[in-house]
């Protein structure tokens, strides 16, 4: 029942493998690693393996990091629908009514979820076996890093299930998993290098602590979903899709949200108890009041305690002790917003569709116009605030240390580009809501297009800096930073006075900040505009 005759698994593995996108994927994958190999190989017309044996360890491991970060992006999409994707196609119930045992269910969900992220993994052997020849890395190297991406892997994929668990919502999931995911394979990574001159030490650390531990993590979560699944609170879907608000605060662990108060009002205002005054935009009303409850306000709950323990964990290094880097603490700002702020905006249009509420919304005498500003600034709302809660931290600063006052206008910047951030990730997010008809597909779009603008021109600037320093490429690669919000806090001028005589900071390059604020308003307006085509073309039809 566990393997052979899982028939969860069997389903699972049949409708994900034979998929057009799986295939598609697959090539993409490797073909992006074969193409980093490829840039990177050595042009000696003679290869002398014996003088080059740095440049090909930094190959391998930054092939090795750059599949980790790869496979740590992915786990939570395959695996954070496993089970609120049944919840949501109303299937919950008949799966738990089914012979099959809570434990076997869970174990088809992980190895389904999981299967193709492993053909992806292994399918990347004969890329690393070509990097073996040019000495730097042993055989013994490239086992402890693929167990170490293994274990990570199923580590992941687990956490996503038991997030999955808890949400009715696949998109509550995955921003969670993301949450508590990203921090783990930065603090791995980090682990990684630090290794890096000890090499037999890693391979030693890898080949019997991380199995030992991914173990015990992997098990404790197993038997916590699994227990869920047997006793579970969240049955009887079909009569309870809005959950009581008050009966959830009284149950509640750890912090409420309390509608009637300061800041909890700015993103979880109270339904309405009475008419609507003149003047309001319906969409809007409806939206901040009533959508952001039907599930109830553990996502919320969960977002904001994560990112208030990550904030105190990086305001002290960042800010006051070294504050010199407090483009840092930008930038994990920025990634919080580009984690959160998509899932207020990535179903607004997706979940009328789902809801079969669409051609009814555009029958009414509300405009295309009060449509769209009333989707945006809602969740724009909501994914401003959640942001604001770990941006406080950067204003205190800016009160408190007197080495940031005389950078006035730098701070000023790193507000702008925290603030057009904001609005270009509900933008993208609504704007894939419109042209999808499903949540999850606007979702993981959205994603993918954000990862594409904030962190691939830096990950592309990185690579060509590495291997084809001072080329037309490498020059092509910087000024695709533009793109990237991260880089644009990097390049603000910022100058901290640690003693006297002693003047710590970076010069900056004022031109990608400016590039990059025009090329992000330019954006937002034009898929503004595009979604108002769209809008307008489909009032047409209904009414034709």
């Amino acid at each position: 029942m566990y393997l052979y005759e899982n028939t969860v698994l069997q389903r699972e593995l049949l409708v994900n493998l034979r998929m057009q996108r799986a295939f598609m994927l697959l090539f993409v994958y490797v073909a992006l690693l074969g193409a980093v190999v490829y840039i990177a190989w050595p042009t000696d017309a003679q290869l002398d393996l014996s003088q080059n044996p740095e440049k090909a360890r930094t190959l391998a491991n930054m092939f090795f990091l750059g599949q980790y970060i790869l496979a740590s992006l992915m786990a939570p999409s395959f695996a954070s629908g496993a089970i609120s994707g049944e919840k949501e196609r109303k299937t919950y119930e008949m799966l738990l009514a089914t012979p099959m045992r809570p434990s076997a269910i869970i174990l088809g969900k992980l190895l389904a979820a999981l299967c193709h992220l492993g053909l992806l993994i292994f399918a990347s052997l004969p890329i690393v076996m070509l990097c073996i020849p040019l000495g730097g890395v042993s055989a013994l190297e490239v086992v402890s890093a693929y167990v170490w991406l293994v274990c990570s892997v199923l580590v992941y994929g687990m956490i996503s299930l038991a997030c999955s668990s808890y949400f009715s919502r696949t998109s509550s999931s995955l921003v969670v998993s993301y949450l508590i995911i990203l921090p783990l394979s930065l603090v791995a990574v980090g682990f990684w290098q630090l290794f890096s001159p000890m090499g037999e030490v890693r391979v030693t650390l890898t080949l019997t602590l991380v199995p030992l531990l991914s173990g015990v993590v992997v098990a404790v979560l197993f038997i916590a979903t699994s227990k869920r699944l047997l006793h579970p609170p969240d049955v009887g879907s079909e009569g309870k899709d809005v959950v009581d608000i008050d009966e959830e605060s009284c149950q509640v662990i750890g912090m409420m949200i309390q509608s009637d108060q300061w800041p909890d009002r700015l993103f979880a205002p109270a339904k309405r108890t009475d008419l609507m005054e003149e003047g309001i935009n319906p969409i809007y009303d409806k939206e901040m009041r009533s959508e952001l409850f039907n599930q109830g306000t553990l996502m919320l709950r969960v977002v904001v305690q994560i990112s208030i323990v990550l904030a105190v964990l990086l305001m002290a290094p960042c800010l006051y002790l070294w504050p010199e880097n407090v483009a840092w603490y930008v930038s994990y700002v920025i990634l919080f917003n580009m984690l959160v702020g998509p899932v207020f905006s990535a179903d607004r249009m997706t979940g009328e569709r789902e809801r079969q509420t669409l051609d009814m919304l555009l029958t009414t005498l509300v405009t295309p116009w009060q449509v769209l500003w009333g989707k945006l600034f809602s969740g724009l709302r909501v994914s401003c605030v959640l942001t604001g809660f770990v941006t406080w931290p950067l204003l205190l600063a800016c009160i408190l240390a007197p080495g940031y006052w005389s950078n006035f206008l730098t701070m000023l910047g790193y507000f702008c580009i925290i603030l057009l951030t904001c609005l270009t990730t509900a933008t993208v997010a609504l704007f894939c809501s419109v042209i999808f008809r499903k949540t999850s597909t606007s979702l993981i779009t959205t994603y993918l297009v954000l990862l594409l603008l904030f962190m691939a021109p830096l990950a592309i600037s990185y690579f060509t800096d590495q291997f084809v320093p001072g080329t037309p490429p490498a020059d092509i690669a910087y000024n695709l930073r533009v793109l990237s919000p991260i880089a644009a806090a990097f390049s603000l001028p910022l100058e901290i006075q640690s003693e006297p005589g002693r003047i710590l900071g970076t010069q900056g390059d004022l031109w990608i900040f400016f590039a990059h604020m025009a090329f992000s308003a330019t954006g937002d307006l034009l898929a503004l505009g595009g979604m108002m085509l769209l809008f307008r073309t489909r009032w047409r039809v209904t009414h034709s």
